[in-house]
């Protein structure tokens, strides 16, 4: 038995790094551990939660998403992987309601121990959530906000990577990716990059996008940066030129760079990200479609937690972490003369709370955050009061939400 533990664990260790966990069947099937041939592999996530706001005294309980994984092993060196995600629970036609697409669907190529290439809509390695957005591998109801606005997790987009690991540096990971670039048509002011993202349906393919990353696990750390850089047009050339955007394969480029760190220790978890997205076409991209986009966006947080099972009982593998986060964001730290700040793109969060996993795969989770911003600019304001909702500077949400993953 020690034998097949060990070998598990190396055969883990030298795919993902030393602190690799496989935490659903997702992962033992990206991780090698399925035997036999011809095997079709079932998992999935979701999570439900319940919000507080104390300003308005209102409350909304949701199924934020439900996602369904059916992965195949063809043979010991090709694997398929696919994610289906409904979001808010239903899908009314016609109707403000949720939403059912793709998260990923994408064919694993294993080239050597060493290396491995993934084609398809797959999520490239950009910051700490994107690739780990399991509502079991984080803290608080919510993701992060820093990368849910800056680093649009999910962020996924039909490419083809090439991962590895360089066996000569103990722990060094890397990965480089091409795929379809964003349309910045669709960037909406106060939320980034985010609606940009093309997400495998009937994405402009005329402008691509290179990411990269380096990945390193040391002792009880994980450190890591990437990057991604593309084009944002993806129009034909006459059309871009009548628009004054620059076309071609990264025409209208837009930037995005981020170094994260993790630390897990003895119960004592903490990690931190920091992020910078640069637009230099922006002017031109407000030219063309009067989207207020700005030319600079940074971000950054860093959150501390416990788990205070390590003090009960350090042999039961169970969690019970209390966490403090302080997140900071600025989506309009820059923007061209065209362009109009606004004070609510200006956020500070605080968010603390609660996380209880009572076994592997089950989650439950408390947290009170503390939302500050300048100032909403009225001059943006269509439709005044009492249509329009009243905006406070600061306000205090309550969440209470379970999780799953299997």
């Amino acid at each position: 038995m020690k034998r097949q533990l060990l070998l598990i664990f190396l055969i883990v260790s030298s795919l993902h790094g030393v602190m690799a966990q496989v935490l659903t069947r997702e992962d033992s099937l990206s991780a090698g551990l399925i035997r036999s041939n011809n095997t079709t592999v079932l998992s999935g996530y979701g999570q439900i939660k319940a919000e507080y706001d104390f300003r308005l005294k209102t409350a909304t309980a949701n199924l934020t998403r439900n996602v369904l994984f059916v992965g195949h092993k063809f043979s010991n060196r090709i694997y398929f992987f696919s994610e289906l995600e409904l979001e808010n629970a239903k899908v009314v036609g016609g109707q403000p309601s949720g939403e059912i697409s793709m998260e990923q669907l994408f064919l694993k190529f294993s080239v050597n121990r060493d290396m491995y290439i993934q084609a398809g809509l797959f999520i490239p390695r950009i910051g700490i959530t994107n690739e780990n957005h399991l509502p079991t591998t984080f803290n608080g109801n919510d993701r992060p906000f820093v990368e849910t606005f800056i680093i649009p997790a999910t962020w996924r987009e039909i490419g083809v990577g090439l991962y590895g690991r360089v066996r000569s540096i103990s722990g060094f990971n890397y990965s480089v990716a091409i795929m379809n670039g964003l349309s910045s048509k669709s960037f909406v002011n106060g939320s980034g990059i985010r609606e940009g993202r093309q997400e495998g349906s009937n994405a402009t393919a005329a402008n691509l996008a290179v990411t990269a990353s380096a990945l390193y696990y040391v002792k009880s750390w994980r450190l890591q940066m990437s990057g991604y850089y593309g084009g944002s047009a993806g129009l034909t050339p006459r059309v871009a030129d009548s628009l004054q955007l620059q076309s071609g394969v990264f025409g209208t480029p837009v930037a995005l760079g981020e170094v994260d760190a993790q630390y897990h220790k003895n119960g004592m978890a903490f990690k931190a990200l920091a992020t910078a997205v640069g637009i230099p076409d922006a002017y031109e991209i407000n030219r063309a479609f009067a989207n207020n986009t700005p030319s600079m966006m940074v971000g950054y947080y860093a959150e501390l937690g416990y788990n205070f099972y390590q003090l009960i009982n350090p042999e039961v593998h169970k969690n019970l972490t209390v966490f403090v986060r302080q997140e900071f964001m600025d989506l309009n730290y820059r923007v061209p003369s065209n362009g109009i700040k606004n004070g609510i793109n200006h956020k500070n969060y605080t968010v603390m709370g609660l996380t209880y996993q009572p076994v592997n795969g089950v989650i439950i989770k408390m947290d009170y955050v503390l939302r500050k911003t300048q100032p909403r600019n009225e001059d943006l304001i269509v439709t005044p009061f009492p249509q329009q909702l009243p905006y406070y500077t600061s306000n205090g949400f309550f969440n209470i939400g379970l999780g799953y993953s299997f």
